[in-house]
């Protein structure tokens, strides 16, 4: 039996909100990161784990800051020192699609850091690949389209007819698997994919539009163990109550509002032949997504409705919190902004947002010229196109008003 730690989608440099700690110069939401990452990395050393599984997306890009580096560097060099092998799967957010340039952690590779394997090509790994540690592991890290397309049979092909080839080829290397592995021993799928099928999170956002994607049936084959998959930052089994288990861990911390009320976790599994098993777990200290859509009805309780909204979301302290308000334009100047700022301002950050509607232009009845109406006929009809929520006796209060003062003007020209 073999303990593996799984974990994917770090993106430790997604520093996006927030200000700068003080004391470490570090972006308070990378300090959020790598408190996340702290837990898996202490947890992999406490636990003794037998293995560690990276399966991509380290940073945002393929270029971080040598200050991100280092603090990634920190983390993985402890795992070295405590001798616990572990693989470092390339990402889309690692690698560059031009050939020949280096990927966002090529270091580890470049100088051979004991126990710290840099997967950035397809690879069956043996046990005398993994300090004689008694598995087998088929790693493949994320696949560009330009890999490919210079291929004489892709040439002229599209972009679907060169994710056909990539997935074909993919289902050949792991059919071929049963020729080379020993059926005796453990075999971990571990890949950097979209699955077919899977529930997307933030990353759609990040630009998955380009991907090649896997079938659940590729990878569920009874002579694999366990399928350790990165990518999609939400956590999910795709084979629940059945062997191999198929698994995202998700990303290590929240990334944005698309990913609001998603949990964050990594996983400890006991992969054996035939009957592994898979160990959630959550992880502590994320930072709340709050977002808040109040539904407003009435220009006249417009404040009241957007703080109770906002109030009713519970303690806000610490958290990112955005509220979204849609409404007629000419409710703009009725918005206390300041009372919303006031009531948010425990969070960590506030960002209000304005959606001003353009209500549509009042339409004359068919036939009629604006010089054929009278002004009170106007008025009729722009408060039934543009304040069709008013209350009919507010209206008809105004139009006795505007009667009243169009008699007087009236009177005194006369």
């Amino acid at each position: 039996m073999i303990k593996l730690l799984h974990f994917a989608d770090a993106h430790i440099d997604m520093a996006n909100y927030g200000r700068h700690d003080p004391e470490s110069g570090l972006p308070m939401r990378v300090m959020d990161f790598l408190k996340s990452l702290d837990e898996i990395v202490d947890t992999a050393i406490e636990e003794k784990v037998d293995l560690v599984i990276f399966a991509g997306d380290t940073y945002k890009d393929r270029s971080p800051a040598p200050t991100f580096q280092r603090e990634w560097g920190k983390r993985i060099m402890k795992l070295s020192r405590a001798g616990i092998p572990t693989l470092l799967l390339t990402g889309n957010h690692d690698i560059s699609p031009s050939t020949g340039r280096a990927h966002a952690i090529q270091e580890f590779d470049t100088l051979e850091v004991p126990f710290i394997r840099v997967i950035d090509k397809p690879a069956l790994l043996f046990p005398k690949d993994l300090n004689d540690l008694q598995v087998q592991i088929l790693a493949i890290p994320w696949l560009y389209h330009s890999q490919f397309k210079n291929l004489p049979e892709l040439q002229g092909k599209s972009r679907s007819d060169i994710n056909l080839f990539i997935q074909d080829k993919l289902e050949e290397k792991i059919q071929n698997l049963q020729k080379e592995i020993d059926p005796n021993i453990p075999l971990i799928l571990t890949m950097h994919a979209s699955m077919e099928g899977a529930e997307i999170g933030y990353e759609k956002l990040l630009n998955v539009s380009h991907d090649f994607v896997i079938s659940k049936g590729m990878v569920s084959k009874d002579y694999i163990d366990y399928v350790a998959l990165g990518h999609i930052h939400k956590h999910q089994n795709f084979n629940e109550g059945h062997q191999p288990p198929i698994i995202y861990p998700g990303s290590i911390e929240r990334v944005d509002f698309g990913e609001a009320n998603d949990d964050k976790y990594f996983v400890i599994a006991e992969v054996q032949k035939g009957k592994s098993t898979v160990d959630w777990r959550k992880l502590e200290h994320i930072r709340p997504f709050i977002d808040v859509h109040p539904q407003l009805s009435s220009s006249e309780t417009i404040n009241q409705d957007l703080q109770t909204a906002l109030k009713s979301r519970g303690d806000l302290s610490d958290a990112i919190v955005r509220m979204v308000i849609e409404y007629p334009r000419e409710w703009e100047a009725l918005i206390d902004e300041a009372s919303l700022r006031a009531i948010a301002e425990p969070a960590f950050e506030f960002h209000l947002a304005k959606r001003p509607h353009i209500e549509a232009r009042a339409r004359l009845p068919e036939g009629r010229a604006a010089s054929s109406l009278s002004a009170l006929e106007l008025l009729d009809i722009y408060w039934d196109a543009s304040h069709k929520d008013m209350k009919s006796q507010k209206k008809e209060a105004l139009r006795t008003l505007a009667e009243s003062i169009i008699n007087d003007v009236r009177s005194k020209e006369s």
